[in-house]
């Protein structure tokens, strides 16, 4: 676990043992199971108007609410299911957030059976590398990218609700997809050097610029 200021990101609150360790266990860390995957967009899509940390603090409320992100369950959720949501406390109880979760599940439905699986649709915006951002101070964080555009474009196009590009760009750090620890973080350099073992490929990226030049499209 970090321990102080210079060997973490600076936006995670030491203070609290559930930010730190979800930073040092599971932000940035590459998934590549569609479940997982579905789990972070629902969470990071919850998060629009809020704060990660509200949202982090209810993460165990919306696995058991939403049946642990099983796809094919939350898929078959009915207006039942979202009238008794909107009473659960254990979650962000916003109608149009839940609606959301349960319309992207059956949208995702949709591009498992176009695409092998969800996760190598959203690779493909990557051409299936992690990019590795020069992160080095908070004053110099972007909040969307090319990439982030094109992939929020192209999910409303299939359909999904509440994926703006700004959450889709929290989105591809979140699942390490994009490598967005801060340059003087422990946390960078070991997420890379597991890379090898999950069959990653990856490459530098300059977050101010974020590849403006590079023309990454998904797979057709």
């Amino acid at each position: 676990m970090c321990t102080q200021n210079n060997g973490t990101c600076s936006w995670v609150d030491l203070n609290k043992s559930d930010y730190v360790a979800y930073h040092d266990e599971e932000w940035g860390v590459p998934v590549l199971n569609d479940t997982k995957l579905f789990e972070c967009l629902c969470l990071e899509s919850a998060q629009a108007g809020l704060s990660w940390y509200t949202v982090l603090k209810k993460k165990q409320g919306f696995r058991t609410a939403f049946l642990g992100f099983d796809i094919n369950n939350v898929a078959a959720m009915t207006t039942a299911d979202k009238q008794r949501l909107l009473l659960n406390n254990a979650i962000v109880r916003h109608k149009g957030k839940i609606s959301a979760f349960i319309n992207n599940a059956r949208c995702v439905l949709a591009i498992q059976k176009e695409y092998s699986s969800f996760a190598q649709f959203l690779w493909s915006f990557t051409d299936n590398k992690v990019l590795i951002l020069n992160n080095l101070i908070a004053s110099n964080q972007v909040t969307t990218c090319p990439i982030s555009d094109r992939l929020s474009k192209a999910l409303k196009k299939r359909g999904f609700k509440f994926v703006g590009s700004k959450t889709l760009y929290a989105f591809l750090q979140a699942v390490g997809i994009f490598n967005g620890h801060y340059n003087h973080c422990s946390r960078k350099n070991e997420i890379i050097y597991s890379y090898k073992a999950l069959g990653l490929c990856w490459q530098d990226a300059d977050s101010l610029t974020i590849l403006q030049s590079l023309q990454l499209l998904p797979l057709k």
